[in-house]
């Protein structure tokens, strides 16, 4: 066969391999964590059954972008794919009921509201005004405060510079409290652990576990102050640009990417806090009720009148 005609071959199989339709997902946690593996799941099965039509790339550790700029770039469609929670708040105010502290005792509760009048209308809200279409939800497991010095009760966080991600409820809530919190990009974390630039932080087990915050921090403190979720999300207009086949089969994947990383999240949950012990974390119990009715009043005072009144009822449930 003539070189040429090798050559002509070859370019058109490339040809071929090229995607429609190229999904670029920018992710803040690292390989090992389990929502990495979860989209790593849902690009492997989008682009086997769209036949290659689809391809997602993914980029961790807030390599493409940080997650306000991350929703940003989606919006403006120079990437398409993130997890987002809280941070939506930025958007719409329902987005505060992801992460509200010392609302959900536990994921029951957190099932309920994503399932039930809260959760459709955090996602209507998310399509209408951020521009983000949800795929499922990832179970983030109950938050906790890590430090350098026991905190038991809200009398010790007097002083304590705590990194907070960027979302309003965190910030008044700590400051209620007594902490100084200091929004920060996650990304920066354990090096301003390290440098002191803060002195503590606040995440669930895997994620403390995932970033490597107990070469920096000495004792977790089980506050559990926040139960909360994530969305997998993709932009609105990029989802619309695909034909309605394509659409069924990435609403499919996701579906099947939420239970997946939910299998992987129950697993992780067992071992996790055994793993923190053995790299030397103490872990500290403390008077949750303290901190629960210490911050109650400004956690709600914070709220719109519009979200009290959901607030309120959810209290109730």
């Amino acid at each position: 066969m003539p070189i040429f005609l090798i050559f002509l071959f070859t370019q058109c199989e490339t040809r071929k391999k090229e995607p429609e339709f190229l999904m670029r997902t920018a992710l803040l946690v690292n390989e090992g964590h389990t929502w990495y593996k979860a989209f790593a799941h849902f690009a492997e099965i989008v682009e086997e059954r769209s036949k290659g039509r689809i391809k997602v790339e993914l980029y961790p550790s807030e390599q493409l972008a940080k997650e306000i700029e991350a929703i940003r770039l989606i919006q403006a469609e120079v990437i398409d794919m993130t997890t987002t929670g809280s941070t939506l708040t930025n958007w719409f105010e329902v987005a505060t009921f992801c992460e509200l502290p010392f609302l959900m005792r536990d994921s029951t509760d957190m099932n309920r509201y994503i399932n039930g009048p809260v959760g459709k209308l955090m996602e209507e809200e998310m399509i209408k005004k951020a521009g983000l279409r949800a795929l499922g939800h990832f179970e983030r497991g109950p938050r906790h405060l890590t430090s350098n010095r026991p905190i038991r009760h809200p009398d010790d966080l007097k002083g304590l510079i705590i990194r907070v991600p960027n979302v309003p409820a965190f910030v008044t809530t700590w400051s209620a409290l007594g902490a100084k919190p200091t929004p920060m990009a996650f990304s920066e974390v354990f090096t301003s652990l390290q440098q002191g630039t803060i002195e503590a932080q606040e995440n669930p087990f895997a994620m403390i576990h995932n970033a490597g915050f107990s070469e920096v921090q000495k004792y977790l403190n089980l506050t559990g102050h926040v139960i909360s979720w994530v969305y997998p999300v993709v932009g609105e207009k990029q989802f619309q640009k695909l034909p309605p086949d394509l659409q069924e089969i990435f609403l499919q994947a996701g579906k099947e990417m939420q239970h997946y990383e939910h299998r992987l999240y129950l697993e992780n949950e067992k071992n996790v806090q055994n793993e923190l012990k053995a790299e030397g974390m103490q872990f500290i119990e403390v008077d949750k009720e303290a901190f629960a009715k210490k911050s109650e009043k400004a956690i709600y005072e914070s709220l719109s009148p519009e979200i009290q009144k959901i607030y309120k009822e959810l209290k109730k449930e």
